[in-house]
């Protein structure tokens, strides 16, 4: 009896290895794979090919029956030879007890059905892998045109098989759906692909506040360019942005503008100048607005205190397409052209797991770090906090006392390993940089792109947010505004505006939704706001009813009016700016009254400067859902900005145009009526 038992065993071991042999075999014919498997940092594709027991099959499958191993035993916290026992110990178990066949076929029949449930009959059709022609050139010049797999120790080859039993006898009882299921994801084009989930904050446009019962408003500056880039994609692609991605202030502030520069205050250089503006709205004839514009001291790269930067790149299976990880790449290396000797860059990958790429290195061994980029490699899931937190760990054995302490994490947000609540990476960001350590994000990719989850942590960060949609945008970033990028000049900027009721009945402030705060907020030190780096501009509008003009609001019955008239009837605002300097933990204020003889007799009187701004509004508002702009179209805009674009030295302004024009083009027409 045990000798028939111990034949039976050995019988259905053969068929289940058999199983899996088609399971190769149909898959190496019927499916396309990644041909480019993930290459060890030391060796490359040797050592892929040394960790292969079946080196005639293609490396990424035994990746991913790896991963399958993996997964199950930490689900059941064993130790891997523990679990390679156990699972052999139940397929044994379950083989022995199937070596009967039911009446009237025989065991090779029975195998026959099992390998038939597995999979359709194999189909004689010769495939050569796909190879594309960069993956090709690179392992050309890396591995001899021949290699010999070295034999995997016995241990591999035991782990690997038991994982080819287990992955035949799964799907060999599992319902043909799951099977396909099972199949489409194991056998996935070689570059990422998904469907449409990505992640926008949808906030409601600022209120209408009447001046005599509300006249204060008070917000924190933006300096955040990434929603002009993020729409640019979208129209690009013939599609109009989704209203979350719209943030009017963002697409503002995209474009420098030609402000007043710094000016001493008592006797002491100001971080920043200050510049004022009042006409016409081109939206409204009852409105005015009121530009408040904001210019940073600028300083050149080679002045700038020393840099301990570290680049935190995102390497899991969504980055692998050519707007990910390849323009990533392109991007870092951008910026370390730019590296001094005196600055310090780091390295560090998240995938399904986290690496240390490249310990602190000096700026001037450029040639190492470009190395250390070429050489990353998309594949796995996105543990993004765990890289988070290693890279706050390389920040801080890096840290320059008084010097420029960054990270930047370069990924497209989609987080799906380890701690990916929102709220919950807010406040681990939020506490790691009270150590003195800034989080800039860059964010990257399409369909999945989660840009509220990016521009979140770059706020609690007390960073800056930039989406990099062509190579161009990166040089902008981190060449052109390097200085802007990674030097603070002041820190916790904070707008305040108190209209005068004699003169103003109503305004609203256009954008900056998401930095609004409250009253009190203003002069409370402990309370956090934006920061603006090295030659930043940052312009804010308002619009406005005067006194008497036709307004948003119905008027009210019993309404109070004041038949008194103050001393300071001419002002129609007052302005007031809170900021630190960098490291100081108490602030500093800046007054300015904003003037009913400032108000421009027409639109055209205006700077070039204010409208353009104005015409950037009216696109961002228009996109957003034209609230409060009435007839005012895009053609209008377009018009409207062609007229205002000045010198135009970067071409953006002359862009901004055609992407209005592209805007236009992919409104839904309203039907005639004749």
């Amino acid at each position: 009896m045990g000798g028939s038992r111990r034949v039976g065993v050995e019988r259905n071991t053969v068929e289940v290895r058999r199983i899996k042999e088609n399971l190769f075999n149909q898959a190496q014919d019927s499916f396309y794979f990644n041909p480019n498997p993930p290459f060890s940092a030391s060796n490359g594709t040797q050592a892929t090919a040394a960790l292969n027991p079946f080196p005639h099959r293609h490396p990424f499958l035994l990746t991913d029956l790896e991963d399958f191993m993996n997964i199950s035993r930490c689900k059941t916290g064993m130790t891997r030879p523990c679990f390679t026992f156990f699972v052999s110990l139940l397929l044994v178990l379950f083989l022995s007890g199937c070596d009967t066949a039911p009446s009237g076929k025989s065991s090779s029949s029975v195998a026959q059905d099992r390998q038939a449930a597995l999979l359709p009959p194999k189909q004689e059709v010769k495939t050569e892998w796909p190879q594309r022609q960069d993956v090709a050139a690179e392992a050309s010049l890396s591995t001899p045109a021949e290699v010999s797999p070295a034999s995997p120790p016995p241990q591999v080859r035991m782990q690997a098989e038991a994982a080819h039993d287990a992955l035949a006898v799964m799907t060999a009882r599992a319902p043909a759906p799951e099977r396909a299921a099972f199949f489409s994801q194991q056998f996935a084009p070689s570059y990422y692909q998904d469907v449409p989930r990505e992640q926008y904050e949808t906030l409601s446009e600022s209120e209408i506040k009447l001046a005599a019962s509300d006249p204060v408003s008070t917000f924190s500056i933006d300096v955040d360019t990434g929603a002009y880039a993020n729409i640019r994609r979208f129209l690009n692609r013939g599609q109009l942005p989704p209203h979350g991605a719209v943030r009017v202030e963002e697409l503002i502030n995209y474009f420098s503008y030609q402000y007043a520069l710094p000016t001493p205050v008592n006797g002491k250089l100001s971080p920043f100048g200050v510049t004022t503006e009042i006409a016409p709205s081109p939206w409204n004839a009852n409105t005015k607005l009121i530009r408040i514009g904001i210019k940073a001291s600028d300083t050149a790269v080679e002045n700038l205190p020393p840099a301990n930067l570290v680049f935190l790149v995102d390497v899991s299976g969504s980055m692998n397409s050519p707007e990910r990880l390849p323009l990533v790449k392109s991007t870092l290396k951008l910026l370390v052209d730019q590296l001094r000797s005196q600055d310090s860059v780091s390295l560090v990958t998240y995938a399904s797991g986290t690496q240390v790429v490249l310990e602190p290195t000096s700026g001037r061994e450029k040639a190492k770090i470009t190395a250390a980029i070429e050489q990353l490699r998309a594949g796995g899931s996105t543990a993004g906090a765990s890289g988070i937190m290693l890279a706050y760990q390389m920040a801080q054995q890096g840290f320059i006392p008084k010097g420029i302490n960054r990270i930047l994490l370069a990924t497209d947000g989609d987080f799906n390993v380890g701690i990916t609540n929102f709220e919950q990476l807010k406040e681990m960001v939020a506490e790691k940089k009270k150590s003195g350590i800034s989080l800039t994000t860059l964010g990257y990719g399409v369909d999945n792109y989660n840009e509220r989850l990016m521009k979140n942590l770059a706020i609690a960060g007390e960073g800056n947010y930039a989406y990099i949609d062509t190579l161009r945008e990166a040089r902008k970033v981190l060449v052109e505004q390097l200085s802007s990028t990674l030097s603070i000049v002041a820190s916790d900027v904070k707008i305040q505006v108190e209209f005068n009721p004699e003169k103003v009945s109503e305004y609203r402030l256009i954008g900056y939704e998401k930095r609004e705060l409250k009253r009190e907020d203003f002069a409370n030190d402990k309370v956090d706001a934006g920061d603006i780096g090295s030659g930043h501009t940052v312009t804010a509008l308002y619009e406005v009813v005067l006194k008497g003009g036709k307004g948003w609001l119905e008027p009210l019955r019993y309404q109070k009016t004041s038949g008194a008239k103050s001393e300071l009837s001419d002002e129609l605002a007052f302005l007031r700016i809170r900021y630190k300097e960098p490291g100081a933990a108490q602030s500093k204020l800046l007054e300015f009254p904003l003037k009913e003889s400032q108000i421009k007799p027409s639109l055209h009187a205006a700077s070039e400067d204010f409208r353009f701004a104005a015409a950037v509004a009216a696109y961002g508002q228009i996109l957003k859902n034209g609230k409060y702009t009435e007839t005012f179209s895009l053609a209008d805009t377009a018009e409207l900005a062609r007229k205002a674009k000045g010198a135009d030295h970067d071409g953006l302004r002359a862009e901004f145009v055609q992407l209005v024009d592209l805007a236009k083009s992919l409104q839904t027409k309203a039907p005639r009526r004749d």
